[in-house]
Parts: structure tokens; C-alpha cells; sequence
């Protein structure tokens, strides 16, 4: 008995071996996934997408985008109409003074050869200068001095703020890569060494050294090892601006009037309420204004010893109440870049999924022998235009630069629809920014209102923060 008994033992743990060792396979083909002797084609169990620093998820749906106030402007730039949003990832809060000189620094450390890279991306800090104000104390400390530090980025243009948000793509996934052991630190890099997510991906990551966990490659042995291919789901999709829909849905925060299918009031601000005070929580908090905006002429923010909204400029940037997003400072503190070129009636012409104007769409430059060219000196890898020959009998697109796309069609040979200059400051460089900010009257502090740059200028009452797309199911 006792030898039936360990032969009947042994024979289930036979079956128990077979089965956790079989291996899964297509539903197409029958042919086996990660498997060397079925040619290597591999499927990854895939989690959900990592939540990145800084990031909070925003679920997306459908909203009324536009005007929530009286077009006090005259402008009609922004008439109601509903659009839906994507999921996506929003930074919490504005990128501050703190997070901006992290990125110069490593700029000057990294690329010791191009000085003017470093150069380039400081903030302009002369924006708090005033012909008839006393504001050289904010043009020496407020982007320097430690008493700032947490305090929203200014003197930003949008340029800069789109070169930020790569740079910080490339940095999160290199701390990905580090983290699950597949690189190693590596802070003597220099020039064009250092860690792209575009580079890596195409196999010009030199300069770095690997770490003990190399993905295993299923097309060779068993000690075959790659790098972390997009497939693998490991590394986040990069960190860009908001598009100006995404922006003002987070900012509008409906979900948190919602009833199963209804949104019950469309908020004037990014808070419930028809009142900028605020009117829950604790009592000693109820009659503060909401957020960090300019009371009225000559009022910035109350009088000693009941500063009402605890600010004359700008204030830390996890100040005041999270809207029901878990945003900070929606609605004041500073107005926010967005990808968008601005135009009065794009709202008349951009999609009503995912609405944006801006387009300019590229590709990966290849060599002669169609092969991707080698990244350029700063470690980036090079993209050019698409051609109106390349996409003869697409229907969704021809040509690569698309932010005039319906607008300026009925003029020839790429010239603008707008006499710059003349009759207008609008033009392809012309850039969307939303929100209030602490020199401004509560109006702009709703989220349907707009206003526009150029994308070289900056001001002392804009900055900006970050998003990034969700991956799969909303």
C-alpha cells in the first residue's frame, strides 16, 4: 500500500510538472508563445500601465467643452459643443521651480560640449520685470532662492516646456530600466551617450552598461538576452503637454457631479458651486477664496493678517483644495501651456474624439540603405517630415504640418491664412493657455476660457504641467 501510495504520489506531480510546464499557444496557429523551438515568438502577461511620478490617472468620457460663463471677451472663440477624452495621466500639480532646475542642471552635466543647450532652457526670469513696479527682488531669487522652490516654474515659453517634458520621458524610463536591473546607473554620461527611449528602442543605447536582467530572447538559446522592446510593456509612453480638451475636462473634473450617466451641473470653476469661497470641510476653513487668483484692482489677495487666498504672486503648488481629479490649482496660481495652436473656431473644425489642433506628423529619418540613421550629437534619434508622395491614396492625412489643416485650405503653397503681423497675431506658432493665474480676475479661472502666445514668449503668470496617454482599457 504504501508503495501504491508513493507511485500514485509521483505520477500526480508527473501531471502537476506537465501542466505548469506546457506552454500557451496562439489561437490562430497553435504554435507555441516563448518558446526557442517554435521559433521564439513571444506574448507577455501585461499587468496595466505603471502609474508615473508625479501623475494622477484621469478617466476619460464624454463633456461639454466651451464656455461654462458669460463671453464676458466678446471673442466667441469658445461656443459649447461636447467632445470625448481619452483616459490619460495628468501631473498633480504644476511642474515646479525645483523639478525645472533638475532639469538644467542635468542638461550642464551631460552635455558639456553644447554649454548652449543648458542656456537655452532657463526660464526667462526678466518676465517679472514691470516698467512701473518695484519686482527685481522676483528677476534675482524666485527661480534660485530654496524659499521658492515648490513654487510653480514661470518664465517658461512653450518650447522649453515641450523639450522638458522629454527630457523627463527619457529620464522615468531610464529609472525603469534601473530599477527592474536591466541597466545600470550610469551618471558619467556624457554628450550623445546618454539614455533616449527612441535610441534604446532602435539599438543605439551606447555608452551604458547593462544590469544582471536582460530580457530573455526566446529566437535564440537559452542564454540569449535583449533589450526591453515596446512589447514588452515595460517602459511608460512619454510625458507631453495636455491638449487643450484634455486639459479643461481635468480641469472641469466633472466625474465628481456625475450621477450614473449625467452630469448634474456643469461647474463655472474646477470646483462645485457657484461661488469662488470656499463652503465645505472644516468651519474654520469655509469663506477662503478657493484658489490663488486676483481678488479685484489692486487686491491681490486680501489685507495683513487675513491674506485670503495666502498669496501676492504665486504660491506653493500643493496650496488650496485637489479638485475631484486630485488636481491642484486647476483653475489659479498660474495659467497652464497646452499643446493646441490656437485658432477663434477650432471648435468648428477639430474632431470630436480626442479633439486637437497641431498636427505635424514625422518619421524616423533613414539611411540609404533603409536602415535608421545613426542619432544625432546630443543622442537623440532624428525624425523628418512625412511627404505628400510618400501618402498618395491615404484618406486620413497627405501632408506632414497639419495645424492649418480645413482652416487654411484654400490657400496655395503652405502660405498662412492670417496676415501676421498685419491684421492678426496668429499664426502657426500661436499656442493655446488655459487657466487663471494670480494676476488674474476670477473670469479666466474657469476652464472653458482661452487665450493665446507666441510659443517663444513667456509671462511671469504662466506655467505648466504634464500628461501622458493611457495604454488599454480606460
Amino acid at each position: 500500500m504504501k508503495l501504491n501510495k508513493v507511485k500514485i504520489g509521483l505520477l500526480a506531480l508527473t501531471v502537476m510538472s506537465t501542466v505548469a510546464c506546457k506552454k500557451e499557444q496562439s489561437s490562430s496557429t497553435g504554435w507555441n508563445y516563448n518558446d526557442s523551438k517554435w521559433g521564439g515568438f513571444e506574448k507577455h502577461e501585461y499587468a496595466g500601465q505603471e502609474t508615473g511620478p508625479g501623475l494622477v490617472l484621469v478617466h476619460g468620457g464624454a463633456f461639454t467643452m466651451g464656455s461654462s460663463e458669460q463671453d464676458v471677451t466678446y471673442e466667441h472663440n469658445n461656443v459649447e459643443r461636447k467632445i470625448t477624452v481619452g483616459s490619460f495621466y495628468m501631473d498633480e500639480t504644476e511642474v515646479t521651480n525645483m523639478h525645472y532646475r533638475e532639469y538644467v542642471y542635468w542638461l550642464n552635466r551631460v552635455y558639456v560640449d553644447y554649454p548652449e543647450v543648458g542656456i537655452n532652457a532657463l526660464p526667462d526670469t526678466n518676465v517679472w520685470r514691470n516698467k512701473l513696479a518695484y519686482n527685481e527682488p522676483y528677476v534675482d531669487l524666485y527661480y534660485r532662492h530654496p524659499a521658492y522652490q515648490d513654487y510653480p516654474v514661470v518664465g517658461v515659453n512653450w518650447q522649453q516646456a515641450a523639450a522638458y517634458a522629454a527630457w523627463r520621458s527619457d529620464r522615468v524610463n531610464e529609472m525603469i530600466l534601473i530599477r527592474e536591473g536591466v541597466l545600470k546607473p550610469d551618471p558619467g554620461q556624457q554628450n550623445e551617450t546618454n539614455f533616449n527611449t527612441g535610441a534604446y528602442y532602435v539599438g543605439q543605447h551606447d555608452g551604458l552598461t547593462f544590469g544582471k536582467h536582460q530580457m530573455r530572447n526566446y529566437a535564440g538559446d537559452k542564454k540569449a538576452r535583449r533589450d526591453v522592446r515596446i512589447e514588452d510593456g515595460i517602459l511608460l509612453p512619454e510625458y507631453r503637454l495636455p491638449t487643450e480638451a484634455e486639459w479643461e475636462y481635468a480641469a472641469q473634473a466633472g466625474v465628481g457631479s456625475s450621477t450614473y450617466e449625467n452630469i448634474n451641473q456643469k461647474k463655472i470653476y474646477s470646483w462645485e458651486g457657484l461661488t469662488i469661497r470656499y463652503s465645505g470641510g472644516k468651519e474654520r476653513d469655509r469663506g477662503y477664496v478657493m484658489d490663488n487668483i486676483k481678488r479685484g484692482k489692486g487686491d491681490q489677495g486680501g489685507i495683513a493678517n487675513r491674506l485670503n487666498d495666502g498669496a501676492l504672486i504665486t504660491a506653493p503648488v500643493a496650496s488650496y483644495w485637489p479638485n475631484d481629479h486630485g488636481l491642484y490649482n486647476m483653475s489659479g496660481n498660474v495659467s497652464e501651456w497646452v499643446m493646441d495652436v490656437y485658432r477663434p473656431l477650432s471648435l468648428e473644425d477639430v474632431t470630436d474624439f480626442n479633439a486637437f489642433r497641431g498636427n505635424a506628423f514625422n518619421k524616423i529619418k533613414l539611411d540609404q540603405d533603409g536602415i535608421v540613421d545613426l542619432k544625432d550629437s546630443l543622442g537623440r534619434i532624428v525624425y523628418v517630415p512625412v511627404t505628400e508622395e510618400e501618402n498618395v491614396g491615404r484618406r486620413n492625412y497627405k501632408r506632414s504640418d497639419n495645424k492649418g489643416s480645413i482652416d487654411e485650405e484654400t490657400y496655395m503653397d503652405g502660405e498662412q491664412g492670417y496676415e501676421y503681423g498685419v491684421s492678426t497675431l496668429i499664426d502657426n506658432q500661436a499656442r493655446v493657455y488655459k487657466g487663471g493665474s494670480w494676476n488674474d480676475r476670477i473670469y479666466w479661472a474657469s476652464p472653458g476660457t482661452r487665450r493665446y502666445l507666441d510659443e517663444q514668449q513667456a509671462l511671469s503668470t504662466l506655467g505648466f504641467r504634464c500628461a501622458m496617454h493611457r495604454v488599454g482599457a480606460p
